[in-house]
């Protein structure tokens, strides 16, 4: 198989790397306009081809990964299948809704393989996080809480919200099973004229009862990558940047009536009364997400199977971004509509994977 990478940048280079440690794929092709960035990647990998525009490079291609900016993707995302090639597109899928549904469509028409690369629901920690609520071991769910911060780097052509939210979006959507269904955002531009540098987003998931509060930043000293999940018997944490122990269990809890359980706790006099108790962090075999999923994308293609992140994964995605934007604009709430979206870890690919499990080929 052969599988062309649009975009030679940050993720489009890690593409090529993995593309090119797969059997299954015979020849990566780079399409790439900026000479600099193709002279680098294929001095690192010599059997890489390279075009410095897509039209050149579609003889060579079965199928294509859009690593390019954001606002390009759609186009890009429809050239490809009006070329009859399947198609992985970084996030978010589209900057635009009916644009997202148009190539969802399209792909389903034309029987080909539409992805969208949200990388981190081919992360075994965040399966982990997923089977832990499922399993009811933290009980029942209060909220979520994720923190995703960096010092940049700076999008010229979408603000903070449409960088990096899209993994914590698509990783709350994974791990509860649900779409939200109001959107609320806060933001402000500081360093740069016009575009969100940091924004506060609550999503609010009214068919389990409930929120998520998603906060995300190119101005902080840190960089922060976590997930906090509060139940009423437990407490997770999933923090991406710990080599070990990615997920933490804490055995604490707020009780409002009555002891706790097994009687280890405090009380504070007014109903309220708190447990401590241990930490422990699950132990679970992890692999490079990116390779899971490229090596996910090829296995789909192959076996004419549809994505655990399918185009319709993705237009969620958008949706809740596009509400966001929105609700940036007029400082009010976005209610969504729910009835055109099949339910997550369904849509038509079947159940997602089991943190035991791995997306194989």
């Amino acid at each position: 198989m052969r599988i062309g990478v649009v975009g030679g940048g940050y993720w489009g280079s890690k593409h090529v790397r993995v593309l090119s440690s797969l059997a299954a794929v015979t020849q990566v092709v780079l399409v790439e306009p900026r000479a600099d960035r193709r002279e680098s990647l294929t001095a690192l990998n010599p059997r890489l081809l390279a075009f410095g525009d897509l039209t050149s490079a579609m003889p060579h291609v079965d199928a294509l990964v859009i690593a390019t900016p954001p606002s390009t993707h759609g186009d890009l995302a429809q050239r490809a299948l009006e070329a009859g090639k399947h198609v992985l597109v970084e996030k978010p899928l589209t900057t635009d809704v009916n644009q997202a549904r148009r190539i969802v469509e399209q792909a389903h028409r034309s029987d080909l393989v539409l992805m969208a690369g949200h990388t981190f629901e081919y992360n075994a920690a965040v399966w982990r996080l997923r089977d832990t609520i499922r399993d009811g071991d933290l009980g029942d769910v209060y909220f979520v809480d994720t923190a995703r911060l960096n010092l940049g780097l700076y999008q010229p052509d979408v603000n903070v919200v449409w960088d990096l939210a899209p993994h914590d979006i698509s990783i709350i959507n994974h791990i509860l099973g649900a779409r939200p269904d109001v959107v609320q955002a806060w933001g402000n531009s500081h360093a740069h004229a016009y575009l969100e540098d940091v924004a506060h987003l609550r999503l609010e998931y009214k068919a389990i009862e409930v929120a998520a509060e998603v906060r995300v930043s190119w101005l902080d000293p840190r960089k922060v990558r976590r997930v906090t999940v509060v139940g009423s018997r437990k407490m997770a944490v999933y923090n991406d940047l710990a080599e070990d122990e990615r997920i933490r269990i804490y055995d604490k809890a707020v009780h409002t009536s009555g002891p706790p359980p097994n009687g280890h706790g405090t009380g504070s006099g007014n109903g309220i009364s708190y447990h401590y108790g241990g930490v422990t962090s699950p132990s679970f075999p992890f692999e490079e997400p990116l390779l899971v999923e490229d090596r996910h994308f090829v296995g789909c293609i192959q076996a004419g199977a549809t994505p655990a992140t399918d185009g319709w994964n993705g237009l969620a995605v958008v949706e809740v971004l596009v509400a966001a934007e929105t609700s940036l604009r007029e400082r009010c709430p976005v209610h969504l509509e729910r009835d055109a979206l099949p339910p997550i870890g369904q849509g038509r690919s079947g159940p997602v994977p089991s943190a035991d499990s791995q997306v194989v080929a």
